[in-house]
């Protein structure tokens, strides 16, 4: 009776055109046969379930009373449902890409800044570790020169180095000693200076009253009263200031020793922490990193001390007042490209205004432009090279960056660190690219079953 039922059904789909006949339902879910049973099951047996289907090596299932029998097939009129795509594939392709690249990205700028404030919180190491490496190669060619002449590594490195930081110190104090030496005479010219200002202001077109001079002399001096606090921790500021530099002077004055005596050594210790499939590249950056360094540092001393040589005997032969401690400004802001020159040649505008007029402050001022042109167009192409030469806008922004990180300091070694990035990336491009080539090469002129081989 129920393989007729089902029959029966069929016949009745098929007359309605509802789609082709269907297989019957499977044997789990047909109808109970009315056949009587061979023998009565036991109590376990019926608890066990229903006895599987003689015909059917499947066994039957237990049949639900609320179930239906029978799921029809779709009628021929409804719409087909298209499978939903991969979300993978619903991405686009850009967008895929611009993820990809992102989170790369955030991975960097985090990588970054945390390198960023470990330089912060070690600034003082760090920077007297860049500033002996400056110096280092600076005195570097020295120490090779004496070698040369047969003197042992430690005798050239001591000479050089004591040598060295001699002339420094020499400098430092020849700059001190002018400074107080002429602080009398300046003081008297500043204050001079200031009268004849002040005449000029009133005799201006810009209708200056004295009133307005003696009332603003007055809120200056308030400010300065009111503000005594603030001066006395400023003061005691800079007496931390002042440790901090002399701290960071020793630092630098040791490891300036151990860089110009055990220099290729702790080169060969450095390139053991590098990996060893990048090991060969970084081991030819590093020398061309130097010549980059040295270069820099050798042509900045030149055209610096040019600059300060040219720019002092102009203001002396103008008479201005203090022109060899000018001319030592001069040459050490000069290690910072760009503003270091716009400052010092300010400087020496202000002293000439102050002390001799506005006249001689223009002299002063046609005297530094005329040096800073030369500088820029004529001694550095000529004394740098195309070696160490980067994009002004590489250096504003490098000097700016530098200046923000680790102020003064950081702007004085943020053009070489540029320049010697520069050199090291080219350089790993070149020796990648060269790599590759040779890997072809050598792919191709392998007998067949050796490139085989290889390229399994």
């Amino acid at each position: 009776m129920g393989e007729r039922l089902d029959e029966r059904r069929a016949e009745a789909d098929a007359e309605a055109g509802a789609g082709p006949v269907v297989d019957p339902a499977p044997p789990a879910f047909r109808a109970p046969s009315l056949a009587p049973a061979s023998e009565p099951r036991s109590a376990e047996a019926e608890a066990a379930g229903p006895e599987p289907d003689a015909k059917s090596p499947v066994p039957v299932a237990p049949s639900d009373e609320h179930a239906p029998d029978h799921v029809p097939p779709p009628p021929a009129y409804a719409p087909a449902v298209a499978a939903r795509p991969d979300p993978v594939d619903a991405v686009p392709w850009s967008m895929r890409v611009a993820a990809e690249v992102g989170w790369r990205l955030l991975v960097l700028a985090g990588t970054l800044y945390v390198l960023t404030q470990v330089i912060s919180a070690i600034r003082l190491v760090v920077l007297a570790f860049v500033a002996a490496l400056l110096i280092t190669a600076l005195l570097q060619p020295t120490v090779a020169r004496l070698k040369r002449m047969g003197l042992p590594r430690g005798v050239a490195t001591a000479v050089t180095a004591i040598s060295g930081f001699v002339i420094m110190g020499l400098v430092g104090w020849f700059v001190v000693w002018q400074v107080m030496d002429n602080l009398d005479d300046l003081s008297n010219k500043v204050r001079d200076g200031i009268e004849e200002l002040k005449r000029w202001a009133l005799n201006s077109p810009f209708h200056v009253t004295e009133d307005q001079i003696n009332q603003i002399a007055k809120n200056l001096s308030d400010t300065i009263g009111s503000n005594t606090n603030e001066i006395t921790s400023a003061g005691l500021q800079g007496v931390t200031v002042l440790v901090e530099v002399l701290t960071g002077i020793l630092l630098a004055m040791f490891s300036t020793l151990f860089l110009l005596y055990d220099g290729p050594k702790i080169w060969q210790w450095v390139l053991k922490l590098v990996p060893a499939a990048a090991r060969p590249g970084v081991a030819g950056a590093g020398p061309q990193a130097w010549r980059t360094l040295t270069a820099y540092v050798r042509g900045t001393v030149i055209v610096a001390l040019i600059d300060a040589i040219c720019i002092g005997v102009g203001i002396y032969f103008l008479g201005v007042p203090m022109a060899v401690p000018l001319a030592v400004f001069i040459f050490l802001f000069a290690f910072i490209p760009l503003v270091g020159a716009v400052v010092s040649g300010a400087l020496a505008v202000v002293v000439a205004l102050v002390t001799d007029g506005v006249f001689n402050a223009l002299m002063v001022l046609i005297v530094v432009l005329a040096v800073q042109q030369i500088e820029g167009h004529v001694l550095q192409p000529f004394i740098l090279g195309r070696a160490v030469r980067v994009h002004p806008l590489a250096v504003v922004l490098s000097v700016a960056a530098g200046g923000l990180v680790a102020g003064i300091g950081g702007a004085v070694v943020a053009v070489p660190l540029v320049a010697v990035t520069n050199t090291v990336v080219g350089y790993l491009r070149a020796h990648a690219r060269e790599s590759a080539l040779r890997s072809a090469v050598a792919v191709t002129e392998a007998p067949p079953a050796v490139a085989a081989a290889d390229r399994e």
